[in-house]
C-alpha cells in the first residue's frame, strides 16, 4: 500500500487531499504546525493515517517527520509539498523580513522536505514528488509580485528536479491551480503593513481589505485532490499539472502573449549574433 506524505494538512487544499488519499485506502502521514489541527484525520484512519507537527522551515522537523513515516509505514511513495501561504504588497511595499519568511516557506522549505525523502526514493528507483505552484506564477498579478516569484522559483526548481531524479525512477511535478474555495485568500494571506497610496488602482485591488473574491472561487478542493490522487496513479504524471477552469484560460492567455511578443521582437533577438558571413574576430 502506497505512502504519501502531504504537508499542511490543516485546511484547505492539503485537507481534502488528506481526506481523498485516506478515504482511498492509502496509508497518509498528515502534517500541520500544530498537529491536533489533524487529530480528526487520524482518529478516523487509525491505521493509516499518522500525524506529524511539522513546519517545513525548521530543519528538525523536517528530519523528524520523514524519520517518523519511514518508521511507521517503512516508506514514503509519494510527497506533496503543499505547505505554503499567500503574500501581498506592491513590490515596493514589501517588508524584507516578510519576504524571506515567504520564501523560507513556499521555496526553502519545499526543498528541504525533497532532500529529506530523496534518499529513500533513490535506494528504491521509485517515489513520486508533488509541488503546488500557483497559476500566479504565471500571471504575475500586481500586488502578488513577491508570491509569484516564489512560486516561479518553485516551478524552476521542479523542472530541473523532473530531469535529475527521471533516470533514477522518480518522478517529479509541478500543480498550478487557480482560485480554489479554500481558506488561502483568509486566513492563510498575508500583506504588507505599508499601503503606498500610489499603487491603490493596482497592487491596492489585490489587499485584503479590497478583495471580494474569497468564499466565491470557482475552484472545488475535492475535484482538485481527486484529481491529484488519479494523475500520480496514471504513471503519466506531466512535468506541469493546470487545474482549474480560470487557471487554464490564464495560463493561454499568458503564453498567447509571450507568443505574439516574441514574434514581435524577432528581428532584435536574432540582431545579436554574429554574422557568418564575416571572419571571425582574430
Amino acid at each position: 500500500m502506497a505512502t504519501w506524505l502531504i504537508t499542511g494538512c490543516s485546511t484547505g487544499l492539503g485537507r481534502a487531499l488528506a481526506e481523498e488519499v485516506l478515504g482511498a485506502g492509502y496509508n497518509a502521514v498528515v502534517t500541520a504546525r500544530n498537529a491536533t489541527e489533524v487529530r480528526d484525520l487520524v482518529d478516523a484512519h487509525p491505521a493509516t493515517a499518522l500525524g506529524v507537527a511539522l513546519d517545513v522551515t525548521d530543519p528538525a522537523q523536517v528530519t523528524a517527520a520523514v524519520a517518523q513515516a519511514e518508521q511507521r509505514f517503512g516508506q514514503i511513495d509519494v510527497l506533496v509539498n503543499n505547505a505554503g501561504y499567500g503574500y501581498r504588497a506592491a513590490v515596493e511595499e514589501g517588508d524584507d523580513d516578510d519576504v524571506r519568511r515567504l520564501f523560507d516557506t513556499n521555496l526553502f522549505g519545499v526543498a528541504a522536505m525533497v532532500k529529506a525523502v530523496l534518499p529513500g526514493m533513490r535506494a528504491r528507483r521509485a517515489g513520486t514528488i508533488v509541488n503546488i505552484s500557483s497559476i500566479g506564477a504565471r500571471a504575475c498579478p500586481p500586488g502578488s509580485g513577491y508570491y509569484a516569484a516564489s512560486k516561479a522559483a518553485l516551478e524552476a526548481l521542479t523542472s530541473a528536479l523532473r530531469k535529475e531524479v527521471g533516470p533514477l525512477g522518480i518522478t517529479a511535478m509541478a500543480v498550478e491551480p487557480g482560485a480554489f474555495r479554500t481558506d488561502f485568500a483568509g486566513r492563510s494571506l498575508t500583506q504588507s503593513a505599508t499601503a503606498i497610496a500610489d499603487y491603490a488602482d493596482t497592487a491596492g485591488k489585490r489587499r485584503k481589505e479590497n478583495d471580494t473574491v474569497h468564499g466565491t472561487q470557482p475552484g472545488d478542493p475535492a475535484r482538485a485532490a481527486a484529481a491529484l490522487v488519479d494523475v500520480v496513479n496514471s504513471g503519466e504524471a506531466p512535468a506541469l499539472l493546470v487545474l482549474g477552469t480560470d487557471a487554464l484560460g490564464m495560463f493561454r492567455s499568458v503564453v498567447d502573449g509571450q507568443h505574439a511578443e516574441l514574434d514581435a521582437w524577432e528581428h532584435l533577438s536574432t540582431s545579436t549574433d554574429f554574422d557568418t558571413n564575416e571572419p571571425a574576430p582574430q
